[in-house]
């Protein structure tokens, strides 16, 4: 009688591992915030006044010498373009996103349809958060669990180190016990909502089905051997061939392929590589997507697209030794100021008070994007100190290339959007991008352009042609050259004009490379002396693991299955 009172004593003072079995597996929810107004966008004259409608909402519109623009009310969104003969071109400016965080330019085309009607598709970028949830039963009859976010990897932050059940509420936990998410788990509709704090929102989330969990593994639970299948058409430019055309080892590819998708998602700084993409001889020879990606979604390239900043600079021929105050028309009150030109930008060695290593830097960009005192970000950046002789050290800081746009719309007085739109977008047939915006709604150059993988994998292959996409010249050779070329070093690293540059080992020598580069695992690599181009998509943000494609994928998976450098 004494041991069965013992054990019922004892089951009855352990809730949580009496529950615990029901939660585990993987659980899957998603928040989607829109944007709302999208689809067919209508401009028409009615009388004198001319009009905008678009999604149900209309607007009074304004023509100026050629320029088009109207608002929304409720700040639903705007529009600014140009009207050329038969057609309107110009950019929707959606709101600020939930997920996003920025308020984002996405080009449109008005075709006219009558005397006095222009139509065009507005395609903002889309807007939602998705977190998967995997709990597990540890031996002790503890609960584990992580969270995986795609979007901003926001479970690496979470670091879940204990889940406490008790009846239907649930806690998961920090190693300071402070709750990063808690909720309840209602067993009749099998629905477990969690109240995130960080995205100020209640998730409900489901038992993960068969689609869910091709998004949370690599391709599936239970993935397929893979098959090689050269890279289809899609009339965005891209001639198409095989791994074997371009010599490269087809056999040594799918076991490459099948090792990424092996990979397994066991914790929260599992790698996570979203898309893999190979060029060479100006052909698209490899294009695979994992987690659910695919080539027609937009990605977000974060720092990667600095690399952007010096292909518009180039385009528009801004001349490196520009003076930054200068052109800004910004009184210099210390003769550093005066010195510092635009290749001081573009090399990260400007001499500004800014390092986004540095939490405590006043330039650090989340300092400069979190505070509401100063909502001109170039004005910012112009106020901060001088701690050094501009070209005297290179400090990786978002402001500079950023100032650099600044600098770039000043001396064009062009709207980067539009400026990008033509110099690059247009000539090298990307069609569909998302450049997000400052407060004041310039362009922010530092990074965080949302791009189709193949649409942005592009840059590196016009560097690597001399600064030419099929014929059309987008910046000159000389600059293809000069701004792939070693300048500066920062942290051990050569860099050039915003390009990062790396030495390989391969068929024992060295060859180089130039790559740009963002966090969460963002690559467009060229090795010019292999005529090759490989293009890397993830979502390890803010994880040592964002380094796994350069660091170890291209030199051990990626060039020893480059066979010889014939055509």
């Amino acid at each position: 009688m004494k041991a069965i009172l013992a054990t019922i004593l004892f089951l009855a003072a352990i809730p949580a591992l009496a529950e615990s079995p029901s939660l585990s597996g993987l659980w899957a929810a998603r928040l989607d915030f829109g944007p709302h107004v999208r689809g067919t966008l209508d401009i028409d004259r009615d009388g004198p006044e001319w009009r905008a409608s678009i999604a149900g909402r209309t607007a009074a519109v304004k023509m100026s010498e050629g320029s088009v623009s109207f608002a929304l009310p409720n700040d639903e969104g705007s529009f600014r373009g140009t009207m050329r003969a038969d057609r309107i071109t110009g950019h929707w400016i959606q709101p600020r996103g939930s997920e996003t965080g920025s308020l984002f330019a996405t080009p449109v085309t008005l075709t006219k349809r009558g005397a006095s009607r222009w139509r065009g598709a507005v395609a903002p970028v889309d807007d939602h958060m998705t977190f998967y949830l995997r709990m597990d039963v540890h031996p002790d009859g503890s609960l584990g669990a992580f969270f995986r976010n795609p979007e901003r990897n926001a479970g690496r932050f979470m670091d879940v180190q204990r889940v406490v059940v008790d009846g239907a509420h649930v806690k998961f936990l920090r190693k300071n016990d402070r709750a990063v998410a808690d909720g309840t788990y209602d067993a009749e509709s099998g629905t477990l909502a969690l109240w995130i704090p960080g995205r100020g929102a209640t998730f409900d989330f489901h038992r993960a089905t068969p689609v869910d969990e091709a998004a949370f593994y690599p391709r599936s639970k239970n993935p397929q051997r893979y098959v090689y299948r050269r890279p289809a058409q899609r009339g965005d430019g891209w001639p198409v061939g095989t791994l074997q055309e371009a010599g490269i080892s087809q056999q040594a590819i799918t076991s490459f392929i099948d090792k990424l998708t092996a990979i397994p998602i066991d914790s929260v700084h599992a790698s996570d590589i979203h898309a893999v993409l190979i060029a060479r001889h100006g052909k698209l020879v490899l294009e695979e997507y994992f987690h659910g990606t695919n080539p027609d979604a937009l990605h977000d390239t974060r720092s990667a697209a600095k690399s952007l900043t010096s292909v518009l600079v180039g385009a528009a021929k801004l001349s490196p030794s520009t003076r930054v105050y200068a052109a800004m028309g910004v009184p210099v009150v210390d003769a550093r100021q005066r010195a510092m030109t635009v290749e001081h930008l573009l090399t990260m060695s400007s001499g500004l008070d800014c390092d986004d290593n540095d939490e405590k830097s006043p330039g650090n960009e989340d300092t400069m994007q979190e505070q509401s005192a100063q909502p001109d970000w170039y004005q910012y950046t112009l106020d901060l100190k001088m701690i050094r002789n501009p070209g005297e050290k290179s400090v990786y800081c978002s402001c500079q290339p950023n100032l650099a746009g600044g600098v770039l719309g000043r001396k064009t007085r062009r709207w980067l959007p539009d400026l990008f739109r033509e110099l690059v977008a247009v000539p090298m047939q990307i069609e569909h991008y998302g450049m997000n915006l400052t407060p004041t709604a310039d362009a922010y150059m530092g990074g965080g352009v949302r791009f189709r993988p193949r649409d942005f994998m592009k840059l590196g292959q016009m560097i690597i042609d001399g600064g030419r996409w099929h014929g059309q010249q987008i910046v000159s050779a000389e600059w293809a050259r000069r701004s792939t070329s070693p300048h500066t070093e920062i942290n051990g690293s050569k860099y050039a004009y915003l390009w990062w540059l790396a030495d390989y080992p391969y068929d024992g020598r060295t060859v180089r490379a130039f790559f740009a580069g963002g966090n969460g695992g963002q690559i467009v690599m060229g090795i010019p002396e292999l005529d090759l181009v490989i293009a890397f998509f993830g979502g390890n943000y803010s994880d040592a693991a964002s380094a796994i494609p350069q660091r170890v994928l291209v030199p051990n998976d990626i060039l020893p299955a480059v066979t010889h450098r014939s055509r």
